[in-house]
């Protein structure tokens, strides 16, 4: 595992990071707790240092139910790793977004009760959709936070990229937050210039939903039938057969030290040299080990990369 520095924080992270949205939400099918568990134990084992969760990581009755498991499954080697956790949507509460100060202070002590520790390393405004979700008195509230040492950095993690991309332009400039957490992938490159303009100016980058929601996963057919509450279910035959042909034209990405299509979009994303991390979804220790290869692997040439350029025509939206 390699590491990099999260912009210009001076703290160092696993360049692959474990998100932990799939051990609870059912997105993309259950996840037995037992499974989470070892895909943590193995991301710990290969070096990973960076964990992401969220309360909205639950269901109608119970918040944070990945924080949780986050927290069994780190144990004792919590003080040896990262966690970054969000605030302003809840899963009890429908995921509306409240983000203001008293909701900042009672979601960060519950998070950290559920985590188990004393202390949050990023926190992230959970996908604001407008200005007018935040309240002015939040900011305080963050600072106040910090000086408490239970949190060391804030981000924002971005949600309706065009509607909102401003906000992060804006808190950066401002220097309200030092971290944003984006969609990026090889299907959605929408947020390419952002990555740009802000690294360079040494904001930490987290990339998300780097497999465009299993599409990069290279499981996904024409004839796949996904369950009723997976996010691609929206989508329509031709949707479906429009993104698996793109996939398909990517497989010359494929090679000797990466033998999937998980691993070369990864190692895509990881070429990036303004991406802090990417963070891997995987819902069970063998899909962790595409991400640990993609690491270990070589980066692609100037000209693989202006090949998959090439056949970027346009962004395939997040589901």
């Amino acid at each position: 595992m390699l590491y990099r520095t999260i912009g210009n924080t001076g703290i160092k992270t696993s360049e692959v990071g474990l998100g932990t949205w799939a051990f609870a939400s059912g997105a993309y099918g259950s996840v037995a707790e037992t499974d989470a568990i070892n895909t943590i134990k193995l991301a710990l084992d290969s070096g990973i240092t960076l964990f992401d969760t969220a309360p909205l990581y639950g269901n109608a009755e119970r918040d944070g139910i990945s924080e949780e498991i986050l927290g069994k499954g780190l144990g004792n080697k919590r003080d040896h790793v990262l966690i970054s956790t969000k605030f302003g949507r809840n899963s009890t509460q429908r995921a509306n977004p409240n983000f203001h100060a008293q909701r900042a202070y009672e979601s960060v002590d519950a998070s950290l009760k559920r985590l188990n520790t004393n202390h949050i390393d990023v926190l992230f405004f959970h996908s604001p959709f407008s200005d007018e979700d935040i309240h002015d008195d939040v900011w305080e509230a963050l600072d106040k936070l910090k000086e408490q040492g239970k949190i060391r950095l804030v981000g924002h993690s971005i949600s309706k990229f065009e509607d909102t991309q401003h906000m992060a332009r804006n808190w950066a400039t401002e220097r309200k937050i030092d971290v944003i957490q984006v969609v990026y992938s090889l299907m959605n490159r929408e947020s390419t210039q952002l990555i740009h303009d802000l690294g360079t100016q040494g904001m930490g980058i987290f990339a998300r939903e780097s497999l465009a929601n299993g599409f990069l996963s290279g499981t996904i057919t024409r004839n796949t039938q996904f369950e009723s509450n997976n996010l691609n279910k929206r989508y329509s035959s031709e949707e479906i057969g429009e993104r698996v042909d793109y996939v398909e034209a990517l497989s010359f990405l494929i090679r000797n030290d990466i033998k999937t299509m998980p691993q070369a979009a990864l190692r895509w994303v990881l070429d990036n040299p303004n991406i802090s991390l990417v963070l891997s979804g995987a819902k069970n220790p063998k899909e962790l080990q595409d991400a640990i290869i993609a690491s270990a692997s070589s980066p692609f040439t100037e000209n693989e990369h202006q090949h998959t350029q090439k056949l970027h025509t346009k962004d395939f939206q997040a589901a």
